[in-house]
């Protein structure tokens, strides 16, 4: 018996503005039916409290789905003070409250720029790090103490780099910041810590990621105009698809005759007088044909495919 189809072969990243209450799995899914796409991944995971940029890569565009994880993120975020909450957001149970103290510009910005640059971070207990293989979060979950969580997250302190850290707005009670930051920076572990210098402790109220990426908010598109769209057919829902290039949009192009990019789709290597790069797209052009086939490196003259995209190039004459 043959395969059943189980979708579409439709290439491209769609941003999502992710609604709160849902989790970015739940997010995924609904954007792989709509497409009846045959693949489809996400490129970072958001709190389902969290709001904002989500890209979702279709097919192809699934093999860049790592370099955007890997990617600078940037968010606006409200840090209630005076409480400390279990997970660190406004899901979480209160375990500690404090007065907030007076407090000026002067004497938040002073605390504000500690946290700029390189800084240490302790992930929060309830994260997506996993532990022999299960989050940390369902085990916490199933009772693991709060004293084991810890020491668990402690083995995974990391240095992250917060490159732009600004206090857009703030009340006795709360601050309204904006935070452009590396892969892998818990923005309700930088608040908890922000409050802890405060002397008051802070939590996350609302958080809407603004860029992942090249991606921002501009570019956004919400669930439910998706699925307007979607009742136009699938040729509507294609022109809304951003190309595969846009996750990538500042590495050098490399152009590779039809003959070269064969060469490449099948394993070997290609020589270059190019000047080494660890980073470049990868096209095969000719008259009429530019087509994206990867992703690679230039390395000692010779260009090294990193990563593939399944694609037919048509034969020279």
């Amino acid at each position: 018996m043959g395969r059943k189809n189980k979708g579409r072969d439709v290439s491209g990243i769609i941003v999502i503005n992710k609604p709160p209450g849902l989790t970015s799995n739940q997010v995924l899914q609904r954007v792989k039916r709509l497409y009846n796409a045959r693949k489809a991944g996400h490129t970072g995971a958001l709190d389902p409290l969290a709001t904002g940029a989500l890209p979702v890569c279709l097919g192809e565009a699934t093999k860049f789905s790592q370099l955007l994880l890997e990617s600078d993120k940037a968010y606006d975020t409200t840090a209630t003070l005076g409480e400390i909450r279990s997970t660190g957001d406004a899901e979480g149970e209160v375990v500690q409250r404090a007065e907030v103290p007076p407090l000026s510009s002067d004497a938040i910005e002073a605390v504000l720029a500690t946290f700029r640059g390189d800084v240490e971070q302790v992930p929060p207990m309830f994260s997506a790090l996993k532990l022999n293989g299960r989050p940390l979060y369902e085990l916490a979950r199933q009772g693991m103490s709060e004293a084991e969580m810890q020491a668990v997250a402690e083995k995974k302190r990391r240095v992250i780099h917060i490159f732009e850290l600004t206090l857009n707005d703030w009340q006795p009670a709360a601050l309204e910041l904006s935070v452009r930051c590396s892969k892998g920076t818990y923005i309700r572990t930088l608040v908890e810590d922000i409050g802890e210098a405060l002397g008051c402790g802070a939590y996350v109220s609302r958080l809407h990621r603004t860029a992942c990426g090249p991606y921002h908010s501009g570019q956004m598109i919400t669930l439910e105009e998706l699925e307007a769209v979607a009742a136009q057919g699938d040729a509507a829902l294609d022109e809304l698809l951003l190309p595969m290039e846009t996750a990538v949009p500042h590495w050098p192009q490399v152009d590779l005759s039809l003959h070269e990019g064969r060469k490449m789709l099948q394993g070997q290597t290609v020589s270059t007088g190019l000047a080494d790069s660890p980073s470049v797209q990868l096209w095969a052009v000719d008259s009429g044909v530019r087509q994206l086939i990867g992703i690679g490196r230039i390395e000692n003259g010779q260009i090294r495919a990193q990563r593939l995209l399944q694609v037919t190039l048509p034969q020279t004459v």
